[in-house]
């Protein structure tokens, strides 16, 4: 039996949930898992439901059988195959924890991805993306040759079919036309929990202030640099006897830990986006299983 995921955004309105049921119902699908909400300041409603087909329906007929009660509710809505991978390039420049612990997620299953590519602008880890047979893609960034060097950019996204893009700590600003241009499709791992702590050192700003909580902010991109919606986000205790570099080498672990909860929750179809905010849905039942361990 095919496992599914069906995504709904429509304007908040009596009937929504009765009439989903009652369709997939009728289609033959069991609902296994269900979350919803509704954004009373706004007006909108989200859903995401988790199905199976037990009658052999396939997405391509879920989706045209499901138009009418779309357009009865005006609905944005979405069918996901949940076996189905969503192909993602990541980018990183010269710190390669982020990358580390998404190749080790990605080789034992436990993400939702299929990574069909890395981008850098730097060879440090290219001879590690090769030997997980996965293409490299050195291109160099500099003030002058930006705007060929996104071009390059994308086009290595196009040509691997990339749903997906991950700034793994990749240190360069990505220009207004790319961020448009993939918009709700790039996610990045911020070094700091936003917005105590900006810029370029902030452990050493939140060492220097003596705070007790450092964390990490995982958000999709927009052209305000740091200030897209977040996805998830995690913080982890220090204390007035550790060390700058304490700090460093805790932070690096929980962006780790928090990039790889926001990809799988994107790649998993639970966030959706509420203007600058997002509505994250818990992960689905035996969504962390790994294909295999170690």
């Amino acid at each position: 039996m095919t496992s599914i995921a069906l995504r709904v955004t429509c304007p908040t309105t009596r009937g929504v949930v009765a009439a989903i049921s009652t369709f997939l119902a009728e289609q033959g699908c069991n609902i296994l898992d269900s979350a919803q909400f509704d954004d009373q300041k706004t007006g909108n409603f989200f859903m995401r439901l988790g199905f199976r087909s037990e009658t052999g329906a396939t997405v391509e007929h879920l989706e045209q059988a499901f138009a009418p009660v779309a357009q009865r509710f005006d609905m944005g809505y979405a069918f996901h195959d949940e076996a189905r991978k969503m192909r993602a390039v990541i980018m990183v420049s010269r710190f390669g924890h982020c990358l580390n612990d998404l190749l080790y997620r990605w080789r034992i299953g436990a993400l939702p991805i299929d990574i069909v590519g890395v981008v850098s602008n730097h060879h440090d880890y290219q001879k590690l993306v090769v030997n997980h047979d996965i293409p490299f893609h050195h291109i160099k960034v500099t003030k002058d040759n930006k705007p060929q060097a996104e071009a390059k950019q994308m086009e290595v996204f196009e040509d691997a079919g990339a749903e997906l893009i991950v700034l793994a700590r990749y240190m360069q600003v990505l220009s207004e036309q790319m961020c448009r241009e993939y918009s709700g499709r790039i996610i990045n791992i911020h070094h700091s929990f936003l917005p105590s702590f900006k810029g370029a050192n902030p452990y050493r700003q939140a060492y220097e202030r003596g705070v007790k909580l450092i964390g990490a902010t995982s958000h999709y991109v927009t052209s305000d640099l740091d200030e897209g919606p977040i996805i998830e986000q995690d913080t982890v205790r220090v204390t007035h006897a550790q060390s700058n570099d304490d700090y460093v080498s805790l932070g690096r672990d929980v962006e780790a830990q928090v990039l790889a909860r926001a990809i799988h929750a994107h790649a998993n179809h639970r966030v959706f986006l509420n203007g600058n905010k997002t509505v994250v849905f818990p992960p689905s039942p035996g969504s962390y299983t790994s294909d295999r361990m170690g």
